[in-house]
Formats: structure tokens, C-alpha cells, sequence
């Protein structure tokens, strides 16, 4: 993976996530090296974020994944694309069960904004949390 040693603004960096098992401690570790100038709460934010987001994208759509992180001014987004269109999430809701589908909920709470998008084959889900 080549990345900057912190995210500067404006930069976006992506990472193909492993096809069969999560790495999210790796995951992690990458994204927590990119916004380590952050301040640790935010810095958190951050990586807990990511950490739901590619879960999700595990547990609900097939491969492959990708995560992006960019860094706009006091902005930092994440995304998440996976290749299961037609699956969109919604707040509060899981298709695995009433003591699932809190992930989002977290999601919300963290960032300032969240959504999805739609693409030929596949989704984006994003969220973006103030630096």
C-alpha cells in the first residue's frame, strides 16, 4: 500500500480489502497511520468508522471491497464500495435479526453525515467525520 505518512487535504487514498476474511486490524493500522495527526477522539472516530463500515460490507455484500480515505480541509470521509447493488442500508434496520443493525447507528452518531450510492454493480457506503 502506498500512502502518504499522514493525509494531507485534499489527498484520497484507497485500499482493496482481502476478498475472504476481514483484516480489520490492518485495516486499522493503515487508517490510523493516515489521520495520526488528528486528535485522539477524532482519530477514533475515525477508525471505528472505518472498523463498521467494512464490516458491514463483509457481512451484507460480496467482493471485492474497497475502502477510500480522503481528507478534505476539516472533513475526513470514508468509504466503502462492495459489489451488492441492490442491498442499500438503512438506519436501524438488519436483515440478520432484531439484536443486529447497530452499526449505523454508530456510524450516525460519530459522523456529521452518512449516506450511500448506487453504481453499476455495486455501492458506496460513506460517512464523513469532522477532523
Amino acid at each position: 500500500m502506498d500512502t502518504p505518512e499522514v493525509l494531507s487535504a485534499s489527498v484520497r487514498t484507497q485500499h482493496t480489502l482481502p476478498e475472504d476474511q476481514p483484516d480489520l486490524a490492518a485495516m486499522r493500522a493503515w487508517v490510523g497511520t493516515l489521520v495520526r495527526d488528528l486528535p485522539d477522539d477524532v482519530r477514533l472516530d475515525v477508525l471505528l468508522v472505518c472498523t463498521e463500515l467494512a464490516s458491514n460490507a463483509y457481512e451484507h455484500a460480496i467482493g471485492p471491497r474497497v475502502l477510500r480515505v480522503r481528507r478534505h480541509d476539516d472533513v475526513i470521509r470514508v468509504e466503502v464500495e462492495d459489489h451488492t447493488p441492490a442491498d442499500l442500508p438503512h438506519l436501524g434496520e438488519s436483515r440478520l435479526g432484531s439484536s443486529r443493525g447497530r452499526g449505523l447507528m454508530l456510524i450516525a452518531a460519530l459522523s456529521r453525515c452518512w449516506g450511500t450510492r448506487e453504481m453499476v454493480g455495486g455501492k458506496t457506503v460513506w460517512a464523513e467525520v469532522s477532523a
